[in-house]
């Protein structure tokens, strides 16, 4: 992407107008934030005007010889200084309102942002996961949405707040004097262009740094989650330096935003120093060539001056940094109204929602493409009758675990249609066909927590007593009661804690606890050791028993027993039929059966 149309999103308002949508809820306290914002600006020039009024009125006409009279000035004097107190404590009261309430806006707007694009990345369709790394929607889930934060409490109102107390005191200082305002002003032409050279440099620093931190969140998560592989082939070295590289840029990137700072900052205060030697020429110059009477009054005006630009200067020093604020958060407020616009998800406008599902399967010449130059299954018809078990075997990537994808809705059917009790997938409510269909995977997934919360993925309305008698049907209660903490045992991330065969165990318990009418297990057995297959097979008669099975195997002793089976080849069915009749035709099964079953003829020795 260009820096063009970059710039042209980070200037797109119907953009902020959408973000500004998420403070909706809270108008009262978005409103209230612009009006203390106008508040401060008129605030701002009140105290310098005051404190020429005290030396200028007071002050000066105080060093008289008549005594009432000095009394009567000090006196003003007193109530001039109590009145600047008061406007100072109402000042910092709503400067500190102002923040709270912008910041407490920013975080409210980003939990509810948060909430939403999660629930989107929760039902997209899991091709997004295929060609998305986990890192780049970590990124734009936790640091893109926090970058949002800053439009409000960084940002926008904090911007307009500046804006209008820049224009309220330079509005007192031209009504005060416009010849001595023009005079101090004299530099900011130098100043704007600083400004805007500085907004460029950080900007650019800034969108480097945001991509490299993309970077590092993929690269950090997915050789996290691949330690072992890295580990395994000795690869350490190299892929430290591949990450020395990435965060070698990010690095860099911060290290130029951080010059532009050095830089940019001491300017400002050369700039302020020049407004204000320009501001001691002039009184100078006014006292040595006016009359007495009229030089006198010079004194006031200078102090209050003084006071002036330093209330400029303030807020025009952070102006340019908050300008980099709002455009990164308008960057990363593009990023995840991507996410949020992102329209390849599963539709979930069924409403089709029985008490329980009887479990007959159809497949009606399904076809089925990850991508649109590839089919990977080819008008795919079959049919499983309710309590029937049906067994697919193939080679690696004959579209095996694709059919069950399809059937979970996982993935949208290209062509043909998939019925379960002869209505189609399409009509279900999602949560309702998905809550009927039990899947047990090759490889199990296991949450960082207890035993328990795996078993019940943390559904706090599941009886303990439940999960106790389905580890019991399962044969590993007497297994967890042996770990630590029994049922509280922690499996660590991933079930790191746990041997494949007890991972995949638990989850036939967490299939069983939830009693579903139509249950798939995906290589369930392909790989544990014998010990644990053993265990595993006693638990799949237990859990296919009464309930509609789809079986995928590479092993076939798991599938003599199966009602049906079907051979895939290369995404289309190449024989179908039982057990006894695939291997009576000496096709393609049959020959799967050989290669597994047969044992060669032992190699003899020649002995010398």
């Amino acid at each position: 992407m260009s820096e063009q149309i970059k710039k042209k999103k980070i200037f797109d308002f119907s953009l902020l107008s959408r973000v500004f949508h998420y403070a909706a809820p809270y108008k009262r306290r978005l409103v209230l934030s612009v009006f203390l914002a106008i508040l401060l600006a008129l605030l701002s020039p009140l105290r310098p005007i005051l404190i020429q009024m005290t030396i200028n009125d007071f002050i000066r006409k105080g060093t008289g010889s008549e005594l009432t009279l000095k009394q009567h000035i000090a006196s003003l004097v007193i109530w001039i200084t109590i009145l600047q107190i008061g406007l100072l404590l109402v000042e910092t009261l709503s400067r500190f309102y102002f923040s709270f309430i912008t910041a407490w806006l920013g975080q409210t707007v980003v939990k509810d942002l948060r909430i939403s694009v999660y629930q989107k990345v929760l039902g997209l369709n899991l091709s997004q996961f295929d060609k998305t790394p986990i890192g780049t929607l970590t990124t734009r889930t936790i640091n893109d949405i926090e970058s949002i934060n800053d439009i409000f409490s960084d940002g926008l109102i904090p911007i307009i707040a500046d804006l209008l107390s820049i224009v309220s005191v330079l509005i007192a200082m031209f009504v005060t004097d416009w010849q001595l305002t023009l005079a101090c002003i004299a530099p900011f032409p130098i100043l704007v262009l600083a400004t805007w050279l500085f907004k460029e440099s950080v900007n650019k620093s800034f969108i480097r740094v945001r991509n490299a931190v993309n970077a590092l969140n993929v690269f950090v998560q997915e050789h996290i989650s691949g330690m072992p592989v890295v580990q395994a082939f000795a690869a350490e070295n190299r892929e430290a330096a591949k990450f020395k590289r990435i965060n070698r840029e990010h690095r860099n990137a911060n290290i130029n935003a951080i010059f532009a700072y050095s830089v940019f900052f001491p300017l400002v205060e050369i700039i302020l120093a020049i407004s204000t030697g320009l501001l001691v020429w002039w009184g100078a110059r006014q006292v040595l060539h006016l009359p007495g009477g009229q030089a006198a009054g010079i004194s006031g005006k200078i102090v209050s001056f003084f006071l002036y630009l330093n209330l400029l200067f303030r807020p025009l020093r952070v102006m340019a940094d908050k300008f980099n604020v709002l455009q990164m958060g308008m960057v990363a407020s593009e990023r995840v109204f991507r996410v949020l616009d992102n329209d390849d998800f599963i539709s979930s406008e069924g409403l089709y929602a029985p008490g329980k599902i009887k479990g007959k399967i159809e497949f009606n010449q399904v076809s089925f493409s990850y991508t649109a130059d590839k089919m990977v299954l080819k008008n795919i018809s079959f049919r499983v009758n309710p309590g029937e078990t049906l067994a697919i075997v193939g080679h690696t990537g004959s579209g095996k675990t694709s059919i069950i994808s399809l059937m979970n809705r996982l993935y949208q059917v290209r062509e043909g249609e998939i019925r379960i009790d002869d209505v189609r997938i399409e009509d279900y409510k999602l949560d309702e066909l998905r809550k009927d269909i039990g899947v047990v995977l090759q490889d199990v997934f296991l949450f960082s927590g207890s035993v328990a919360d795996n078993i019940t993925l943390r559904n706090e309305q599941t009886p303990a007593e439940k999960v106790i008698e389905a580890a019991r049907l399962i044969g590993m209660h007497d297994f967890i009661m042996r770990l630590p903490g029994g049922y509280d045992y922690n499996v660590m991330e991933r079930g790191s804690s746990l041997s494949l065969g007890q991972r995949q165990l638990l989850s036939f318990i967490r299939a069983l606890l939830y009693d579903p009418s139509i249950l798939i297990l995906d290589e369930a057995t392909s790989s544990v050791d014998t010990e644990s297959e053993l265990l595993i097979q006693q638990a799949i008669d237990k859990l296919i028993a009464g309930r509609t099975s789809i079986v995928i195997a590479h092993r076939l002793s798991t599938i003599r027993k199966a009602n049906q089976i079907i051979v895939l080849d290369k995404g289309e069915i190449r024989e179908m039929g039982t057990h006894d009749e695939l291997l009576a035709k000496g096709g393609f099964y049959a020959k799967l059966h050989e290669m597994q079953f047969n044992k060669q003829p032992p190699v003899e020795r020649k002995v010398s």
